[in-house]
């Protein structure tokens, strides 16, 4: 290894250097580098969640409900809108610099005589559960990175494991079928281990079921009492209202072990914030909505919301990475918005908007498409009232700094998402 790092944009960079290893599959170098940590995860109570779309929101929800309730909780999720330190929270929180630099000097410590070439999000996952450890966290709620049964926090033994809503998204690494993605997502589920479930897809549940009943591990599906629970309560939009159920679920499920009483479940869920997902900002008398519908269920489950936060055929600010399928978004665009302007997300994943633009006008010809070569660009001219900025979380996490909504003190380390998730 180098010499240690010895300041926050070293120990950036020096992150930032891991991505050259991509991701890798299997759990080994994972549980090698937890081992020479002291394997932290042994110390935690953990939630572990997995899915396609909702994973963050359930996760912050959940969160917010222990909070709620006085549970010291800790929250890792990815990837990050615009601070790495989002990744990483503890009451809500973000990890502070001093302390992301004083671990990573520590873990490249103990890796000079180990001979390991750790993934980003295999070094980050043991930094997050060794913050939690040493932070005392009376419970910490663990997002899965992209699938599950390789995924680097599966190393854990959780006290539940919860599957937010499938859909077709990685199929190079996941499997070209909701059934192999399902499969993949399942693979936290543990022995004996309580799984908690939204509403899915019969394909994908059919193999949750069987994954679950091999393990012997009782599912959970949302009941009636959690759906009338949050039905009472008009502020949970769209898909949203699927990610509260789900929350609803798991805290009434777990009340045995982590006690938590219905007025704190309510206010939890009221009272949650999570960037980038249905959040509304007003900035010069113009209204964003920006949400990170990134696959065809999720842009079709923010179209479902637009007209209960009453936007009436705004335009569409939109941009994706180059491995991401369409699908039936293009249709979704034509029939929902006023116009479209197609971004180039600042990545170098980023998508080629020549597709989408042809398969909008094949749609409808007259429709009002224009390509842009940054965000920027896209909002500097004309009298729009209303936008929606959607797509990648990479286009998200620019807008939020664009239209100042992030949080003072946080650094732009956007560019650490390139690690090929």
């Amino acid at each position: 290894m180098e010499k240690q790092v010895e300041n926050y944009p070293d120990t950036i960079r020096f992150l930032y250097g891991l991505t050259k290893f991509g991701m890798k599959l299997g759990l080994d170098n994972t549980r090698a580098l937890a081992e020479l940590a002291g394997n932290p995860q042994s110390k935690l109570r953990i939630i572990h969640v997995a899915g396609t779309n909702g994973k963050g929101t359930t996760c912050a929800m959940l969160e917010s409900i222990y909070r709620a309730a006085g549970i010291r909780a800790g929250l890792f999720t990815s990837p990050h809108l615009v601070s790495f330190r989002e990744r990483i929270q503890v009451d809500r929180e973000p990890i502070g610099e001093a302390d992301v630099v004083r671990l990573v000097s520590g873990m490249r410590a103990e890796l000079d005589d180990a001979d390991l070439s750790p993934t980003f999000f295999e070094f980050v996952t043991v930094l997050a559960l060794r913050w939690f450890a040493e932070q005392q966290c009376d419970l910490v709620i663990l997002e899965t990175g992209m699938g599950g049964r390789f995924d680097s926090t599966n190393i854990v033994e959780p006290i539940a494991s919860v599957i937010t809503p499938i859909a077709m998204d990685h199929q190079e690494y996941l499997g070209d079928t909701l059934a192999r993605i399902a499969f993949e997502k399942a693979g936290i589920i543990k022995p004996g281990i309580p799984v908690f479930v939204s509403d899915q897809i019969e394909e994908a549940m059919d193999v949750i079921e069987n994954r679950a009943g091999e393990l012997n591990a009782t599912i959970h599906r949302v009941s009636e009492e959690s759906r009338e629970f949050i039905t009472s309560e008009p502020e949970c939009f769209g898909h949203l209202r699927s990610n509260a159920r789900l929350a609803v679920e798991v805290a009434k499920g777990l009340d045995s072990e982590i006690p938590v009483e219905e007025r704190e479940i309510r206010r939890g869920i009221m009272g949650h914030e999570w960037p980038g997902r249905l959040q509304e900002i007003e900035r010069h008398g113009c209204r964003f909505l920006i949400d990170g519908a990134h696959n065809e269920a999720g842009f079709s489950a923010l179209v479902g919301a637009l007209a209960e936060l009453k936007f009436v055929r705004p335009v569409l600010v939109f941009g994706m990475l180059g491995d991401k399928k369409l699908g039936e978004i293009p249709g979704l665009i034509v029939e929902s918005f006023s116009a479209v302007r197609i971004v180039r997300v600042t990545s170098s994943r980023a998508g080629d908007g020549v597709k989408l633009k042809s398969e909008l006008l094949s749609a409808n010809p007259d429709f009002g498409v224009t390509e842009h070569e940054s965000l920027q660009e896209a909002l500097s001219f004309g009298d729009v009232p209303e936008f929606v900025i959607a797509g990648s979380l990479y286009l998200v996490g620019e807008a939020l700094e664009l239209l100042d909504a992030i949080p003072a003190g946080l650094r732009s380390e956007r560019e650490l998402n390139e690690w090929g998730r």
